[in-house]
């Protein structure tokens, strides 16, 4: 899939910073990326019987409380979901989790769960499903994408970790 070409077909204006490989938060501080837009983390999590996977994004600071989360969404056994699976279901490798893998889940397997404080913010980073860019895209347009795609978001307040 190219990304850049399902964008521009939708008309989603983006600004697209290229720069090396980024795997870490701090490494992604150091970009030259011009503020305004919030920063990412977007975790790939399955339940204990991998039946359901959810793809959660939070302001990049938050330190999200998994077990807190299991019990907001009623769901058993929450963890990272393995590299095959990143693949299988939103094509990306790790250190590339984006929300806009979604756009490889055609079959809808994978809910997406946004941050309330997040989802108020004007524009968000993301990587273009590699980890070797970010592109900043405001949330009306992040919200398009997401229902191009027939994906439904969650927007709720994500639990973190006290301490």
């Amino acid at each position: 899939m190219d990304i850049y070409e399902y964008l521009q077909k939708l008309g989603i204006v983006y600004d697209r910073y290229d720069h090396e490989a980024v795997y870490t938060g701090e490494q992604a501080d150091r970009l030259d990326i011009p503020d305004g837009s919030a920063k990412t983390k977007n975790l790939f999590l399955r339940d204990r019987k991998g039946r359901r996977h959810l793809l959660v994004s939070v302001r990049a600071e938050k330190a999200v409380d998994i077990k807190a989360l299991e019990a907001l969404l009623g769901v058993k056994g929450l963890s990272f979901a393995s590299n095959e699976r990143m693949m299988k279901y939103l094509g990306l490798r790790p250190g590339a989790v984006t929300i806009l893998g979604i756009v490889n889940d055609r079959d809808i397997a994978v809910e997406v769960i946004l941050d309330r404080d997040l989802w108020g913010e004007e524009a968000m980073q993301c990587h273009p499903l590699v980890n070797t860019g970010t592109l900043v895209i405001s949330m009306d347009d992040v919200s398009r994408f997401i229902e191009s795609t027939g994906h439904e978001v969650h927007i709720i307040d994500v639990p973190v970790r006290n301490g």
